[in-house]
């Protein structure tokens, strides 16, 4: 869950390393550090800091460097400070090196090799460092990195840097994610493709167990034998403008706003004309399995839990749910033939790694649903579909959400003989986001007047309770209001004990079968001092509804009742003062198990 950025090339690194961190804090903000090559003394020098990328900015004093390496931490092993930040360097002052990942022998590997060293920091990187620098007393720098590859267990992306050749940089990838990119003018390696973005031409995803080593022309790639592995580069197809801001005062407002356009974005690569556009093996392998469980954690799980209902509905495929950390070691019984959809926004997430490794072994067939075509569960599962939502910067996840639902909609559908026109029928929701985008008032000032309690209760039956599930994880990750979603029919089981005076609980209603009764749970609140909101469609609407929204098919409501979730979570932590894209203790990309 940090951020790796190196350069090395004709360019200022010290400006692209900072560029790229800048662009990756969202996956680790807690500390920052850089090594940068001093040209005028031939040495490198760290710096580090606690806190933001801003902070570090402040201390860089080098203004030019043709080569560097830096690191977002978001802290695993060790406290927050300027002792564990990255990078680190050996005691001998030879290798200093930025690590993403968990190593989980470090301890073991301390007693065997160092048992009378003192060690400057409380992280599991700084042995990986060490270890290098006592074999490189006795066989080439490239060999001693290799081999103390091969004695690490659990996982790593790794730049390290041998200040006695400032012109190579060497790179290490095991589980956590790893890219390197290559323009005319030098190499650039990042954790994310944003890292590479501006920079580098053309790009390469590393696999599990490989190795570089990188000039500042080109780059060679091993096994961790050190044998030499042929590759084929892509070009790079994100501009720069997409990780901006723009009008927008936060990044999770931009994304909120751009759903609508991720939703036609969708439709034009999944349609052509009203046939959808998914591969057929994918569509008769799924058809040839008899139930499909979906994989997920966080928000991913949320779009899952809609999307189980999609698919029964539409395809009438048995389908379940699960956590992927529970899955992953507590696999529950499962049929004869079943299917599997593991959901990520990364496409790194390490728990539905650690699943997948599992269902790989079983011989299972997997498809993986992600935002990142190059990432490893796409790249490692039978079958992928990318989400294209672009890049998602805020913490929080919206669009990546929203483009969950839409795709598993349509993977739905195509393995259905349904016959309404789907294309439409999104195409008009997408309208539907848009109209209802600009109608922020009443978010604003709910959350202003009412969200100032401790806690706050969204209420919902079917997919509603899905959507609220999802609506209260967004309103507690940024504004750390306590926040539950319930099934609205469960209040009476115990529940509606926590309701006082004052008290939020939104209410949110799509289903016409449903409505009266989740107007019923409404009132008993009401009736016990809690301050209410309904969010529902035009067709439902009763006087008093504060937030009504364009009817759509209600197969896909879950993509509009969202919208308002949103920006209540928003506005709730803007006028809480809170960091909106970078909340406390949490990062985007969940690469640690």
């Amino acid at each position: 869950m940090c951020g790796i950025v190196g350069y090395l090339g004709k360019d200022n690194a010290k400006e692209i390393v900072l560029n790229g961190l800048k662009r990756l804090e969202y996956r680790g903000y807690d500390s920052a550090g850089m090594s940068l090559f001093d040209e005028s003394s031939h040495k490198f020098v760290n710096f580090k800091e606690k806190g933001r990328i801003k902070i570090l900015e402040e201390s860089l004093t080098l203004d030019h460097s043709s080569m560097g390496i830096g690191h977002t931490r978001w802290a695993t092993h060790g406290r927050v400070n300027r002792e564990n930040a990255h990078p680190h360097t050996s005691e001998d002052g030879r290798f200093t090196i930025v690590h993403n990942g968990v190593i989980d022998n470090h301890n073991k590997l301390k007693k065997l090799y160092f048992e009378n060293h003192t060690f400057k920091s409380e992280t599991d990187t700084e042995v990986i460092c060490e270890l290098i620098a006592l074999y490189a007393q006795k066989m080439p720098s490239t060999d001693a990195i290799r081999k103390v590859l091969k004695m690490l267990h659990g996982s790593y992306a790794l730049l390290v840097i041998d200040h006695d050749d400032p012109n190579t940089l060497y790179a290490a990838k095991f589980k956590s994610p790893l890219l390197i990119g290559k323009s005319d003018n030098g190499m650039v390696i990042g954790s994310d493709m944003m890292a590479l973005v501006g920079t580098a031409d053309n790009y390469l995803a590393l696999d599990d167990e490989t190795f570089l080593r990188v000039t500042k022309n080109n780059f060679t790639l091993y096994d961790l034998d050190g044998e030499v592995l042929p590759y084929q580069m892509s070009p790079l197809d994100i501009d720069d403008f997409s990780s901006e801001k723009g009008e927008f005062d936060h990044y999770m407002l931009k994304e909120i706003h751009e759903q609508p356009a991720v939703l036609r974005r969708i439709i034009s690569k999944y349609f052509n004309d009203t046939t959808i556009h998914i591969d057929d093996e994918i569509i008769n392998t799924i058809k040839s399995h008899d139930r499909i469980h979906i994989l997920a954690a966080g928000t991913s799980m949320h779009a899952g839990l809609i999307g189980k209902g999609l698919l029964e509905s539409f395809s009438n495929i048995p389908t379940e749910v699960h956590i992927a950390s529970e899955f992953a070691y507590q696999q529950p019984l499962l049929g004869e033939k079943p299917f599997f959809i593991l959901i990520s926004q990364s496409g790194e997430t390490a728990d539905l790694r650690a699943c997948l490794v599992n269902l790989k072994k079983a011989q299972h067939k997997v498809l993986t649903i992600t935002n990142v075509r190059t990432s490893t569960l796409a790249r490692e599962a039978d079958f992928a579909l990318e989400l294209h939502a672009g890049p998602e910067i805020a913490v929080a996840s919206t669009k990546a959400y929203t483009a969950q639902i839409a795709v598993l909609s349509i993977l739905a559908y195509a393995l259905s003989n349904q016959s309404f026109d789907l294309k439409r029928e999104l195409s008009e929701t997408a309208q539907a986001m848009e109209h209802f985008l600009d109608k922020y008032e009443v978010m604003e000032k709910f959350a202003k007047d009412y969200l100032q309690k401790p806690n706050c209760f969204y209420i919902g039956r079917g997919s509603d309770y899905y959507v609220g599930l999802e609506a209260a994880l967004k309103l507690k990750e940024i504004s750390y209001i306590q926040t539950e979603g319930f099934a609205a029919g469960e209040l009476k089981h115990g529940t509606i004990a926590l309701i006082e005076e004052g008290t939020p609980v939104i209410a949110i209603i799509s289903n016409d079968k449903t409505a009266e009764n989740t107007r019923s749970n409404l009132s008993e609140v009401k009736s016990r001092g809690a301050k209410t909101l309904t969010i529902t469609f035009e067709s439902l609407k009763e006087n008093g509804d504060e937030i009504v929204l364009d009817n759509i098919n209600p197969s896909l409501s879950p993509l509009l009742t969202v919208i308002p979730t949103q920006l209540i979570a928003y506005y709730a932590a803007l006028h809480r003062g809170h960091d909106i894209d970078k909340p406390r203790n949490l990062a985007k990309s969940v690469t640690v198990e």
